[in-house]
């Protein structure tokens, strides 16, 4: 897994983690990188968001026992929409519950890391356009998604994309298993197999409405069991190959 990390020395840095251990990454991960022989121990560095996205692209409705659970059709061609890169956090990041909302909720989703500048390309050239994948968490002020009638700022508060642990590239996103729990209790269980739209799809997809940056993130989708938390809970997504993302919320302190 290729980490990205703050170090003793506050330096930022990239790694390979393995077993607890951390090789830092000589070179640029969106093109050429060697791993060195420098090994540090995960417990000494703090986890930062493993990219810095220029967006996050989110697909809506994506799975579907989702669209059974809030008893809307499949759509016919992905739903999308966007998180500002304000929004990303790391794993064990705070969470911030905004004073302007009553209801905010998870969401578990699997994210796909654009590894090189992509525009206008078809299915099968995805693959090549794809560093790898993490885990993500869709936070959402559901009470103003709804009021709005539109999804930008019930989506767009700050911290509200925690993305993490690190990329994991070497793994067949098609069939993985993705969990939530709040305080220990399981609230999500699905596969990626019930994506509505695969991943080259979507990728490609994306790429013919806009040009995708390397670092750029697509969030794909969450699945069945939404629901919401409250200040002080802890959310934990799991996704099998990948490990997991875990961040509390605190109530905002600013009006």
């Amino acid at each position: 897994m290729i980490i990205r990390f703050e170090n003793q020395n506050s330096n930022i840095l990239y790694g390979l983690l393995k077993d607890g251990k951390v090789k830092v990454i000589d070179g640029d991960i969106f093109t050429n990188f060697t791993v060195t022989e420098q090994e540090l121990d995960i417990t000494d560095l703090k986890l930062l968001p493993p990219t810095e996205p220029s967006k996050v692209v989110c697909i809506g409705l994506n799975y579907v026992d989702h669209a059974k659970e809030v008893n809307l059709e499949l759509p016919k061609e992905p739903l999308i929409f966007l998180k500002p890169n304000t929004t990303v956090i790391a794993t064990e990041d705070v969470v911030i519950y905004p004073k302007q909302t009553n209801h905010v909720e998870y969401e578990a989703e699997l994210g796909i890391v654009i590894g090189k500048k992509t525009k206008n390309i078809t299915e099968k050239e995805s693959k090549d356009a794809i560093l790898g994948y993490t885990i993500a968490n869709d936070v959402t002020a559901r009470d103003l998604q709804f009021s709005d009638g539109q999804w930008t700022r019930g989506k767009s508060f700050d911290t509200f994309c925690p993305i993490g642990p690190g990329i994991v590239r070497d793994i067949d996103p098609s069939n993985l298993d993705i969990t939530l729990h709040v305080n220990g209790e399981l609230k999500q269980s699905s596969n990626t197999e019930n994506l509505i739209f695969g991943i080259d799809y979507i990728v490609s997809y994306v790429s013919k409405i806009m040009t995708l940056l390397p670092g750029d993130v697509i969030i794909t989708g969450t699945p069945f069991g939404v629901g919401p938390v409250n200040p002080k809970d802890e959310m934990v997504v799991r996704i099998k190959g990948i490990g997991e993302l875990k961040n509390k919320i605190l109530m905002s302190t600013i009006d």
